[in-house]
């Protein structure tokens, strides 16, 4: 059954190009002066941090993210610290967790409740505070939504928060910044944005604007992603763009049971998303392919070959291991019920139910 679809958001300015990010400083003139940017710390070990603000035309401040997934106390910090220096935009320049980072803090900046309230589900008010984003990797599609992935340290709850305000007023999409990065973290992000694409398509919120963007993204992927890992700049393009896509698609048709499933595990196994999704793709996609026969036939002539088969096979080829090797399921029933909760297993095209999730998570662990 269908779910009523969601606007197709997009952000107001995208530049995709190699050396696109070098238009940071120029174009944030026009929202002011004064900026945070928001970074990983390997964007200012590799000197492209300096690069981009050697050339200050007001006054730019720096918050560089700790690490690891975006958590409630990292978020509400940084949350504070916007507030007490009144920047005129953030920017955000790392990974998806960089983005959904300062995305959020930015967006709840001037916000009355603590973010854990939001979190929590409160109704989430209009944020003025322009979001600029220059993703340096190719998977989660942040860029393209306004969605806000966090996570409860205190509970190990992860989940998404959003608000249309938290769009990115401009994105720099420049393969460039992805030259130097790890091949595992290339291949995990990589199938982060093929399982988007995928599950975008496959959503029961799927219409045929999000089918384009989605099949696209998928063949961009699936294709760029072992040249990508081989260190081969010339895929770069490809991948940054589907995953750019991926994003797009996503925010509209929502997604599916895989990340009704990677939320909750991620949070517990510490793994990174990505790689908890591309090892929960298979046996979901094999879990939905009685339901969606002619998007699965889709997914055969883009992949030229059995969609199963081939994800397998791209798993195989890529620097990645399950996260789930060696582990012991545990905490069952929470993250059955989180899973069930998750308003991405609510759009996944067939029914779930909790002795179906269960039975997936044997599979995983087994």
């Amino acid at each position: 059954m269908k779910i009523a679809p969601l606007p197709l958001p997009m952000p107001r300015d995208t530049r995709f190009g190699k050396g696109a990010s070098k238009l940071l400083l120029p174009l944030c003139a026009a929202f002011g002066t004064k900026g945070l940017v928001v970074h990983s710390a390997s964007v200012k070990k590799n000197g492209r941090l300096e690069a981009l603000l050697s050339e200050k035309p007001g006054e730019t401040d720096c918050w560089q993210h700790e690490g690891g997934e975006p958590a409630l106390v990292q978020t509400e910090a940084m949350r504070r610290y916007i507030q007490n220096t009144a920047p005129h935009w953030v920017a955000a320049i790392g990974g998806g967790s960089v983005l959904d980072l300062a995305r959020a803090a930015a967006g709840l900046s001037q916000a009355p409740l603590s973010v854990q309230e939001y979190h929590d589900g409160a109704e989430i008010p209009e944020s003025p505070l322009p979001f600029i984003a220059v993703p340096t990797t190719a998977g989660t599609g942040s860029e393209a939504t306004t969605v806000s992935v966090l996570t409860n340290r205190a509970t190990g709850v992860k989940k998404s928060i959003r608000h249309p305000s938290f769009m990115a007023r401009l994105v720099l999409l420049d393969p460039e910044l992805m030259t130097g990065t790890p091949a595992s973290v290339l291949a995990a992000s990589g199938m982060d944005a093929l399982t988007q694409a995928i599950e975008a398509f496959c959503s029961r919120g799927a219409t045929c604007l999000t089918d384009a963007l989605a099949k696209d993204a998928a063949e961009k992927v699936f294709n760029a992603l072992p040249g990508a890992c081989s260190g081969d700049p010339s895929f770069f393009d490809d991948m940054m763009l589907g995953s750019y896509m991926a994003g797009l698609a996503l925010a509209s048709a929502r997604l599916g049971l895989v990340h009704g499933l990677a939320h909750p595990l991620g949070a517990r196994y510490h793994a990174a998303h990505g790689l908890v999704c591309a090892f929960c793709l298979p046996p979901v996609l094999a879990f939905n392919r009685p339901v969606i026969p002619g998007k699965y036939d889709t997914l055969k002539r883009i992949f030229r070959r059995d969609p199963l088969e081939a994800i397998a096979a791209l798993i195989q080829k890529l620097p990645l291991a399950s996260p789930f090797t060696g582990q012991v399921l545990s905490d069952t029933q929470a993250i059955i019920e989180e899973t069930l909760a998750s308003g991405s297993t609510k759009a996944n095209p067939r029914d779930v139910s909790a002795d179906q999730v269960q039975a997936l998570l044997n599979h995983l662990f087994q």
